[in-house]
């Protein structure tokens, strides 16, 4: 076996090593080399090179996201480790494990005007679970910061840094160790709820009738069906879900802002809920964000083993327990209760399903009805991973397939690192994995494609609308070169001299018909990833998307 010569090298590479950490993804660089040559030369290791730090850290957040394992990211010293911060935000806001090592210079070249050199301690500070600055010497004191830091993203599901310094020579290899390193297990946590702890609030529960259940981005399969049937079975709870949701049932709500943007101040004081009940990750309806910072819940519950965020202004309790935990606990203790508030609800929801169907048979070749024959073409049990901006919210307005997994970057909500996400995720998982992003959002990350690990049936769909949709439909739009230029972000650009340059299969759709035959073209076709590029109008989608709302009353 060959090991890098440096000691402190060797200890975090086998303390990595004893507590099954051993997906690395390493960007090239010189300080980094004992590391590298590590992690590398042992096969216990999958490392996989990746040049762009900022495309690293969100290809490692894909993997991290489907394995739910501690992805180990590994950089040269400078400004490369600025780069992960964006999936460093998204990993801490999206409980995902990632475990940052970066080298360094040694404390007596920082500040004196050496090259790629930067203060790296701490540099992540605002959104670490954890900062290991080491020192250059192998101790039980750096054993101990780097078993710390591990077990804070494996039991507090987030990012860490640990921050290496390496003197000169770099290279330098050895056939044996010349460390013993300590090792200190991760607790398991064991959760539990007791029924003392639940009954004042199943107390409140049955003397209610109007409750809510509103899931945010969660994990697929992550909820019982006993609990989902629960649900649907009581005529006093609506559930509200979202396309990041993964939760289905055929009384649950699903597409939020389709509902209650037609609603008048009467149907909002209405459809006010005495209790809030909230899981899983952020929610993208802004509708349903302001109808409830409005419209207050008497009672906000929301159950996260980790934190709890009151979105609402009217958070009163947070149970630090899995949601299966507290629900198989808590729904024993609850009676049925009259209520209308669920077959209202269901009555406004078939009437809204009748008027969408109508107005999307009859509109145009847009934005809208390309997210309505993509989300409906999507193959049965495939991945999608979705970028954000424009492109979620028009998933908020479709039905999808049940079978569907569906992931997309909601920590921060930043187009920056989908396309590399996305491509991770695919590395990582079995399923077919087909990625929806707009033009900006491609564009930004267009490094993403610059990687050697891509699935041969990974798809993207790319919808260029020539700029960014999402700054035509927010309020302020107004025609000019300066809305143009500098919000929108207009452009002429295409897919597909990337697609040439990175060895993907490239076609391109512009009407109903051309899309029809590439969506059956680009499922077909899985002996290299692929790219179908679609066209539609710029001028005419937003004004298409708004009629659509004013049409549902």
């Amino acid at each position: 076996m060959i090991y890098p010569k440096i000691p402190l090298a060797q200890s975090i590479i086998e303390i990595c090593l004893a507590k099954g950490i051993t997906t690395i993804i390493i960007s090239p660089g010189s300080r980094n080399a004992p590391l590298t040559i590590g992690f590398v030369n042992n096969p216990a290791f999958q490392c996989y090179s990746i040049a762009d730090e900022r495309s690293a850290a969100f290809f490692a957040l894909g993997i991290a996201q489907q394995t739910k394992q501690p992805v180990a990211l590994v950089c040269t010293s400078g400004s490369a480790l600025l780069n992960y911060y964006p999936a460093f935000a998204e990993a801490f806001y999206s409980q995902i494990p990632m475990i940052v090592i970066s080298a360094d210079r040694p404390q007596s070249k920082i500040d004196i005007g050496d090259g790629q050199t930067i203060r790296q301690e701490n540099v992540f500070e605002n959104h670490s679970l954890y900062n290991a600055n080491l020192h250059q010497d192998v101790s039980i004191e750096n054993d101990l910061k780097i078993n710390e830091a591990i077990n804070k993203a494996i039991t507090q599901k987030g990012p860490v840094h640990i921050n290496a310094p390496f003197e000169e020579p770099l290279y330098e290899t050895v056939s044996e160790l010349s460390v013993e390193v300590k090792t200190i297990a991760s607790a398991n946590v064991i959760q539990t709820i007791s029924i003392e702890d639940v009954s004042e609030f199943a107390t409140i529960w049955n003397n209610s009738t109007k409750k809510m259940i509103l899931v945010g981005v969660n994990d697929p399969n992550a909820i019982s069906e006993n609990i989902i049937e629960a649900f649907a079975k009581d005529e006093s709870v609506v559930v509200l879900t979202e396309t990041t949701s993964n939760l289905h049932h055929a009384t649950f709500i699903n597409n939020i802002d389709t509902i209650i943007t037609p609603y008048t101040n009467e149907d909002f004081e209405n459809f006010r809920p005495e209790i809030l009940v909230t899981f899983g990750g952020m929610v993208v309806s802004k509708r349903i964000k302001a109808f409830l910072r409005k419209y207050k819940p008497k009672h906000h519950w929301h159950i996260n083993t980790l934190r709890a965020y009151d979105t609402f202004g009217a958070l009163t309790q947070h149970f630090e327990v899995d949601p299966n935990v507290f629900f198989e606990t808590f729904l024993p203790l609850t009676n049925a209760i009259k209520s209308t508030y669920f077959n209202q609800l269901d009555a406004v929801k078939v009437l809204r399903k009748l008027k969408s169907d109508i107005y999307l048979d009859k509109i145009p070749f847009s934005d809208f009805k390309v997210f309505e024959k993509v989300i409906e073409g999507l193959p049965k049990k495939s991945q999608l991973q979705i970028s954000n901006s424009s492109a979620i919210r028009y998933a908020q307005l479709i039905d999808i397939d049940p079978s569907i997994e569906v992931y997309c970057n909601r920590g921060t909500s930043g187009i920056d690192g989908s396309t590399s996400t996305a491509i991770g995720a695919a590395v990582a998982n079995e399923k077919q994995t087909v990625f929806i992003t707009g033009d900006i959002g491609f564009l930004y990350d267009s490094n993403a494609l610059w990687n050697h690990y891509i699935p041969k049936n990974f798809k993207i769909i790319l919808i260029n609308n020539g700029g960014g949709g999402i700054f035509r439909i927010l309020p302020g739009h107004e025609e000019s070169p300066v809305f143009n230029t500098f919000f929108e972000t207009s452009h002429c650009l295409t897919a597909e001299h990337l697609a040439k340059m990175y060895g993907f299969e490239y076609t391109i759709a512009s009407d109903e018909v051309s899309l029809a035959i590439s969506l059956t073209a680009l499922y077909a076709q899985n002996e290299k990833p692929s790219i179908l590029e679609i066209f539609t109008p710029t001028l005419k989608n937003d004004s298409i998307l708004l009629q659509f709302f004013r049409e549902l009353l």
